[in-house]
């Protein structure tokens, strides 16, 4: 290896010979997949989160059934794939993560964006890594019969908790459980809680009365972060070579505990009334018509693949050039899409079941979220034999699902910093590793107080919500508009090989005119309807929402930092640096002169002999 000098840029050049020990294909200065299998896996696991498992059933049930996959699968067609394969080319083409693709690709006008992904990323690490560790108790406190959730605790303390119905009928001034048939003027609703209610409010959470009474740390639920925050580290330690075996375990195992449950739900009574209100007799056609259902279909899509995060670009950069990543597209997005709906069976099964032992509308029990996954669904699984093996079998596969998004999400942190910081990280993977890691756990401290559910909500709420999607906008815009649809598809031609025009007819009119257009609307839709976020009944106080705006702005910020910062290193008028700065970078090609064929130049190799200066541009540094 040797070192290229040009007047302001200075690259390592890697020799062909040494690529040929990947294949001719790989990188020898970077790690690459031990095989296709390995990249696949990991995008399945990053892809299929627990929106899968616990947004979606809900979605199609609220949406009108099995009509909603209609808009569902419309969606998936002009926005999911499209997106899908962009920004996996993106990382495939240049390997590099999503820093210092928007350093290269456009102009010095985008290092904000790809900024911007990695602050929203380290952002959801925080609180997806708290999610685990609620799921990690709930799967310790299993491992007794009876679930401690059961019944109500015998304390005089538990004066909310109740273990009959909170909702009765009332006929004729007599209060009945059974409100299948009832009137909805005569329904009544008691104020009490469950034993799962109960038991996820003051037992495992410890909740406060509000985001102002924070508490102490509940040390059971750091005990399980910090098993969570190990788990991740120890599979990420190593590089992908690692984690890319992890998967393999646990991108599947959650295929397996979904199948045992939607055979053990089909066996129970009620089981077909909870399918009928998810998919079947349900179905509602006329909903179609209503411009919320589509907006609900594209937003499930873009969020349950993980789009504007970066993980795509982080994951795909580890690629061999050549590799198909079209075909990888395809079968990702299908799966995912296919694993939304295998979960939302067994989920409305069971549902169904515990529907028809209370003698209550499915409507009556269905819950999305934390609701679902840590109430709902718990308390209908106390009502089977072998209770607690079910319920150990649903929490290990929330484990799954989740670390295998943490491991990308951690991943597209330790990337973005290996190549902005190339001298600095690159050899440092292992300590790298520890102090990211180090970090999330203790930004997720405060999200296990007594309080803490309430951070979480507040972070879900604000950062995985339209900021992700005004990312992406850019992304879509700076490819089509000023990079340029012809000079992009050349670079995957390079990639994939030759296709016909009619092959990218679609593609053009998606990154073109489709997948932009449906962006903006949904960008201005979300806008205009936001509402302050709850917690239940539970408003936040002004200045947790003022915290809530702090992180958008933490996020948003470095998009007019990096672009003033480019501004004035350029000389002429406004005008003429504008034109500039938009312009194409020169620094973006293939890793290795192999790759660049007659499309980029070649780096000559000379010996480095002159001393760096202060406005070295390889000297590293996020813009």
């Amino acid at each position: 290896t040797s070192v290229v000098m040009y007047p302001s840029v200075i690259r390592c050049r890697v020799h062909s010979q040494d690529a040929s020990a990947n294949g001719g294909n790989g990188h020898a200065a970077r790690e690459n997949w031990s095989n296709k299998r390995d990249y696949v896996l990991s995008l399945i696991g990053y892809a299929v989160g627990l929106g899968n498992i616990w947004r979606f059933p809900y979605l199609t049930y609220k949406n009108g059934g099995g009509a909603f996959l209609i808009p569902y699968f419309t969606m998936l067609l002009v926005t999911g794939i499209p997106l899908f394969f962009l920004e996996s080319s993106f990382g495939q083409f240049c390997s590099q993560g999503p820093i210092n693709i928007w350093r290269f690709i456009f102009s010095p006008l985008f290092p904000g964006v790809g900024i911007g992904m990695v602050m929203v990323t380290l952002l959801i690490a925080i609180y997806y890594n708290v999610i685990i560790g609620y799921s990690l108790y709930y799967m310790f406190a299993s491992m007794q019969s009876p679930l401690p959730w059961a019944s109500c605790p015998n304390s005089t303390t538990a004066t909310t908790c109740s273990d009959k119905p909170s909702v009765y009928c009332n006929v004729s001034g007599m209060l009945t459980e059974s409100v299948t048939n009832c009137k909805p003027s005569n329904i009544i609703k008691m104020d009490v809680q469950s034993p799962s209610e109960y038991y996820w409010d003051h037992v495992a959470l410890e909740r406060s009365s509000g985001l102002a009474q924070t508490g102490p740390v509940v040390w059971h639920l750091a005990l399980c972060l910090l098993l969570s925050t190990i788990l991740a580290g120890a599979s990420l330690i190593k590089g992908i070579k690692s984690s890319g075996k992890v998967v393999y375990f646990t991108a599947t195992f959650p295929y397996v505990v979904i199948f045992i449950l939607l055979i053990r739900g089909l066996t129970l009574e009620g089981a077909r009334d909870g399918i009928e209100y998810y998919i079947g007799k349900q179905s509602n056609l006329t909903k179609l018509a209503e411009a919320e259902v589509w907006k609900d279909a594209a937003t499930q899509i873009f969020f349950s693949l993980s789009i504007g995060l970066g993980g795509l670009m982080a994951l795909s950069s580890y690629n061999n050039f050549h590799n198909n990543v079209f075909t990888d597209t395809l079968i990702v997005s299908i799966t995912n899409a296919a694993t939304s709906i295998f979960a939302g069976f067994a989920i409305f099964s069971i549902m169904g079941h515990m529907a028809h032992i209370y003698k209550l509308p499915v409507s009556q029990v269905v819950k999305e979220g934390f609701g679902l996954a840590f109430i709902a669904y718990p308390g209908a699984l106390t009502k089977l034999p072998v209770s607690p093996l079910w319920s150990i079998l649903f929490f290990f596969m929330i484990l799954t699902v989740g670390l295998d998004s943490l491991f990308a999400e951690i991943e597209v942190i330790l990337t973005s910093l290996q190549d902005a910081f190339p001298k600095l990280f690159k050899s440092r993977r292992a300590s790298l590793t520890i102090v990211t890691c180090t970090f999330i756990y203790l930004l997720g401290l405060p999200c296990i107080t007594r309080a803490g559910i309430y951070w979480v909500t507040l972070m879900d709420s604000f950062i995985a919500s339209w900021v992700v999607l005004f990312l992406v906008l850019l992304e879509v815009a700076g490819v089509s508009y000023i990079y340029g649809l012809d000079r992009f598809i050349d670079d995957i031609q390079m990639m994939i090989g030759e296709h016909s025009p009619r092959f990218w007819l679609w593609w053009r009119l998606c990154w073109f005119l489709f997948t932009p257009c449906i962006l903006l609307v949904i960008l201005a839709w979300s806008l205009s309807t936001f509402t302050a976020p709850t917690y239940g009944d539970i408003h936040f106080p002004t200045w947790g929402l003022s915290l809530g705006w702090l992180m958008l702005f933490f996020v948003l910020i470095w998009l007019p930092i990096a672009a003033i910062y480019h501004l004035r290193k350029v000389e002429g008028t406004l005008l003429s640096r504008l034109r500039s700065v938009s312009a194409p970078s020169k620094d973006w090609h293939p890793m290795l002169d192999m790759h660049r064929g007659e499309r980029y130049p070649k780096e000559e190799c000379v010996q480095r002999v002159d001393i760096p200066n202060e406005d070295d541009e390889s000297s590293d540094h996020f813009l």
